[in-house]
């Protein structure tokens, strides 16, 4: 008798055709051992920072808290890497917000890849001069720290740490543009996603600490996180799909033929993704970044007023969130030219004429869709806070920090999906 196969439950079954898979299996393995390079380079400190300080520093300011779990406990250590990927995001945001602008940068972008390549050079350009701000800030916080994390520097180790900085976030950079070009997913957002998935075991553990106190209020808040989770779930893959008819006239040996067909152009409810959230928490980390360099009482009284458990944090954070998904869903979807582009195609949207009836058109119903992204993004955002007035348990485990993760997560999931149906074999969902 043949003994019977216990069938493998379907997620079980899809990690290991994706291991069977030679190519396949090559670029999860080349994934995950740039991830490790990643977490090594994210525990090789700074020599001249003081540890006691730093962690001294982190205790007193929830700012800098909420930012090291972006980082991985990169900016808790003042390793080499600190200051992460996000100069070169930076960079890319004021990119995509100076291609509508300057009309050589428009050419560029219609030129298609060898265009965007181009693009992508000046943004690497860019990235340098932001991480030299970025790192000099650093260092002049860590300076006027109370105890100082960092003193009696001279300008040849001044240099030194901000060139060391520097080259930490573009050797990053670097390592994510291999992961896209030889491993699975993007890049840098999966090296986002792994720092900020480094933090968590530190968020877990102070919770089982909180818990010993308030396990009622730790549970409700986890519970909370669940939902928030569901939430962006939601948010990722909502889509409205306009239908879309195609009409073309082809001529073959002296003869028109007419050729028709339908398709649909999915338009996301949520098509600024976390650039709103990230806009946000800079506009409101500014202040507080420019108290801290300045420090003394002027700083507490800032920390006062913008501290993470304040109501003047979070609704000016809701309202910058929601203001910040229409502008930047306004710019990316003008540099889309869709009706241009449908026009050129021979497609049109039943019932509504081409051109400017297009236009109109699809401009009302993306701003129709994104009041609901933006109002529905914009309590994700301030689901932390929510949970803390409910289960009075404030543990940093940010909404945008929820969105990269979960986002990431979908996006590099359906990449191994469509790697698994190109061999036929089963991916992850039904």
């Amino acid at each position: 008798m043949q003994k019977r196969q216990t069938a493998l439950p379907r997620p079980v079954k899809a990690v290991v055709d994706s291991l069977r898979i030679p190519d396949l299996r090559n670029k999860i393995l080349f994934t995950f051992g740039i991830i490790v390079i990643f977490r090594f380079l994210a525990h090789i400190p700074i020599p001249e920072a003081d540890p006691d300080s730093l962690a001294r520093l982190f205790e007193r300011n929830e700012m800098l808290g909420m930012l090291d779990m972006f980082s991985g406990g990169m900016l808790r250590d003042f390793s080499i890497a600190a200051l992460g990927i996000y100069p070169y995001i930076t960079a890319s945001i004021v990119m995509t917000l100076l291609v509508p602008v300057i009309p050589a940068l428009q050419a560029l972008s219609a030129e298609g890849e060898a265009g965007r390549r181009k693009i992508n050079r000046y943004t690497h350009f860019l990235t340098v001069p932001m991480a030299v701000l970025a790192a000099w800030g650093q260092m002049a916080i860590m300076q006027n720290s109370d105890p100082p994390v960092l003193w009696g520097l001279d300008t040849l180790s001044k240099v030194t740490i901000i060139a060391t900085l520097t080259t930490g976030t573009m050797l990053l950079v670097w390592l994510g543009e291999r992961i896209t070009e030889r491993g699975i997913g993007n890049g840098i957002s999966i090296l986002i996603f792994s720092g900020i998935v480094a933090g968590y075991p530190e968020i877990i553990g102070r919770s089982k600490l909180l818990s010993e106190a308030n396990f009622g209020g730790v549970t409700g808040f986890f519970l909370i996180t669940l939902i928030t989770i569901l939430g962006i779930v939601l948010l990722t893959e909502a889509t409205r799909r306009i239908p879309v008819q195609y009409s073309r006239s082809m001529i073959r040996g002296g003869r028109v033929y007419r050729q028709g067909g339908s398709t649909s152009i999915p338009l996301r409810l949520n098509s600024a993704g976390m650039i709103p959230l990230i806009f946000a928490m800079s506009v409101i980390l500014l202040p507080v970044t420019v108290a801290n360099f300045i420090g003394g009482g002027f700083s507490e009284t800032v920390q006062n007023w913008l501290g993470i458990t304040t109501w003047l944090y979070w609704i000016l954070f809701f309202l910058l969130v929601v203001a910040f998904t229409f502008f930047y869903t306004a710019i990316t979807f003008e540099q889309m030219n869709l009706p241009e582009t449908l026009q050129k195609q021979g497609g049109f949207i039943p019932g509504i004429r081409p051109g400017k009836g297009t236009s109109e058109y699809l401009n009302r119903t993306i701003n129709r869709i994104t009041w609901g992204g933006a109002l529905f993004l914009a309590v994700i955002a301030i689901m932390p806070f929510i949970g803390y007035k409910i289960t009075s348990v404030m543990i940093l485990t940010s909404a945008a920090g929820l969105l990269i993760v979960v986002g990431v997560a979908l996006d590099t999931m359906k990449q191994l999906e469509a790697q698994l149906a190109m061999h036929r074999y089963e991916g992850f969902i039904k």
